[in-house]
């Protein structure tokens, strides 16, 4: 905690300024020192001892530009702001610990490779998935990158088509669950955004947009947002990269899937995960943001509705938040498709474990945990 503390208040002085050079060397070797502490960390973001100083005196002149540019970006960051910081400012620390030691990665991810750039961020409810990829767009502007954020909820069919599939599938009553997207259209999309470096950006791309509030609250497109390419593309989704599992675990799955009809649904789902390899193959990069424990998605969620209701706008009670998230864990449980994924170094990348406290708990590449 001491650690923390002390990490706050030298980077809390850091904003107050308008340059990270204002810190003494004593402070930014205290910095520098305390990337090395997390050996898994320092490894999943290329950190040593020979370039510490370097990689701290490079973010702390980003950091101040970047933390007013995402408070104005989004609001409701400022709620956990701390203030000036009773030893909590998570905006801050999540910034200096993942958000610009991801976008430093990302860019030299994107040299190397020499065209357009695309990472996968793979998370459940109330990981941060929206927050990281608005965060990461904000820091790589600043880097003199064009970075550009896709959720696989653009992707979904039509009001029309979805209605189609209800008819044919009564289970599908809600849009989310493999076989309610438009994969012809997310593998077109990627392709063309791959295709389309700084050199030859003359080619207009339309990106799918999705309305939520769009028919009662069914959705559908919207008008597609138009870009000449980017350098970077984040494309997140709350089973972005999953992969089909032996059907043979749904004999014994764990809660929600309870009756012979549930078994069934989420057999059927796995199934329609094939459909979605082709679109997975365009990821470069995997990053999974995961709960310590699944079941803290259902209580953020919770929480964030009765946050809501509690502000006067309309929310769902705790038990059609229960529902609705067991709706989606019948379909991919995050114990069966998820869990194995982060111990698996081809497919994944990154891992960044989230406490119940919402907070930054283990950063770590698969890769390096098998050694």
């Amino acid at each position: 905690m001491e650690d923390r503390r002390g990490r706050l208040d030298i980077l809390t002085s850091c904003v107050t300024h308008s340059s990270g050079q204002s810190l003494s060397s004593e402070q930014q070797a205290y910095l520098a020192s305390q990337l090395l502490q997390d050996n898994f960390k320092a490894l999943a973001f290329g950190i040593t001892r020979q370039n510490a100083n370097e990689y701290v005196d490079k973010h702390l002149k980003l950091l101040p530009e970047v933390y007013a540019q995402l408070i104005r970006k989004l609001p409701g960051l400022a709620n956990n702001r701390g203030g000036t910081h009773p030893h909590g400012n998570r905006v801050l620390d999540t910034m200096w610990n993942l958000w610009l030691p991801l976008a430093t990665r990302l860019a030299a991810q994107e040299q190397e490779i020499a065209r357009p750039f695309v990472q996968g961020i793979l998370g459940g409810q109330g990981t941060g998935k929206t927050t990281l990829a608005v965060a990461l767009t904000q820091i790589l502007s600043c880097m003199k990158l064009r970075c550009i954020g896709i959720s696989i909820d653009d992707l979904y069919k039509t009001y029309a088509e979805r209605q189609q599939l209800m008819e044919s599938d009564p289970r599908l009553d809600r849009r989310g669950p493999p076989g309610t997207h438009d994969v012809d259209l997310g593998i077109r999309m990627l392709d063309q955004l791959r295709q389309n470096s700084q050199i030859n950006s003359q080619i207009t791309i339309k990106i799918p947009r999705f309305d939520k509030s769009a028919y009662g609250g069914a959705g559908d497109r919207t008008t597609p947002e138009t870009t000449t390419g980017a350098d970077i593309i984040l494309f997140e989704g709350w089973f972005v990269g999953v992969q089909p599992v032996d059907p043979a675990v749904f004999v014994s799955a764990p809660d929600p899937i309870r009756t012979e009809a549930d078994r069934q649904f989420a057999i059927d789902m796995n199934a329609n995960l094939q459909d979605y390899l082709p679109l997975w193959q365009r990821l470069d990069s995997l990053i999974v943001l995961y709960p310590a424990d699944y079941r803290f998605s259902k209580q953020w969620r919770q929480q964030a509705e009765q946050e809501a209701i509690a502000a006067g706008a309309a929310g769902m009670s705790d038990a059609e938040v229960s529902e609705f998230v067991d709706y989606f864990w019948r379909a991919l449980h995050p114990e069966l498709f998820i869990t194995p994924l982060m111990r698996n170094a081809e497919i994944v990348d990154l891992v960044v474990e989230i406490n119940s406290e919402h907070q930054l708990d283990r950063i770590y590449c698969p890769k390096d945990m098998e050694n």
